[in-house]
């Protein structure tokens, strides 16, 4: 079945940007060097680029469901190709909470995207104007949780906010799942019954890597952070 490349690009652009970001941060939080970037860099940056995942995720799902040919098993994939992703997630809440525990990952953006995947079904099967209040809602109800915080943790998952929370990765299904649902909204712009609905040139060869790296980005995700950990470990500093 055919590969858009460009979606594998946006992808791999947002894998590169990614590692950018947390190498910059790992050597900001470890104390190996001070970088002063300013706000922009560290607190909308890593926003954009979650963002553009969270997206592309709901896109290519969306692209992936109109090329199914029997959409009744629809949900059992999904549901299972969720699960594998959200196990991801719960391994990072395990490691952090070892290495890191003031500060461990309770749902970041694994957890957000294993349970994105799983409740997609819900949505493939509405029309794009209910996809897209869907959307719009769940950012507007995100935005307005933002505006205080809970005493209780239970539904931290969902946008609630705790009291004094603090955590390296938090990516709550409100206002994030409206992100996602953006991207299967607008799969019904840009590939409509899973083909482009536009023109684009060929793939360019100086974007095979860039794309190499989006169709592995689960893979890359889970690994970059590790292989910088060792680095720095080989390098004699002091980050456990």
């Amino acid at each position: 079945m055919e590969r858009f490349w460009e979606i594998d690009f946006f992808r791999g652009s947002a894998v590169i940007l990614m590692i950018i970001f947390n190498y910059a941060f790992a050597l900001r939080y470890f104390g190996i060097y001070d970088l002063d970037l300013g706000f922009l860099f560290w607190w909308l940056f890593p926003r954009l680029i979650a963002g553009a995942f969270i997206f592309i995720a709901g896109l290519s799902l969306a692209v992936s469901y109109s090329r199914l040919k029997d959409r009744k098993t629809s949900y059992r994939k999904y549901v299972s190709r969720g699960l594998v992703v959200f196990s991801l997630g719960l391994l990072i809440t395990l490691v952090t909470f070892f290495l890191v525990p003031s500060v461990f990952v309770m749902f970041g953006i694994l957890h957000f995207i294993g349970a994105a995947v799983m409740l997609s079904p819900l949505f493939l099967k509405l029309g794009r104007k209910y996809i897209l209040v869907a959307a719009l809602s769940s950012l507007a109800a995100g935005i307005y949780l933002q505006g205080f915080s809970v005493s209780f943790p239970w539904l931290l998952w969902l946008g609630f906010i705790p009291e004094n929370f603090i955590t390296l990765d938090y990516f709550p299904l409100l206002p994030w799942l409206g992100v996602f649902l953006l991207g299967i909204y607008f799969s019904g712009v840009l590939y409509k019954n899973g083909r482009r609905s536009f023109k684009i040139s060929e793939q360019p060869a100086v974007s095979r890597l860039v794309c190499l790296l989006g169709r592995n980005s689960l893979m890359i995700y889970m690994l970059h952070q590790p292989l910088l950990a060792i680095a720095l470990l080989l390098l004699n500093y002091r980050i456990f």
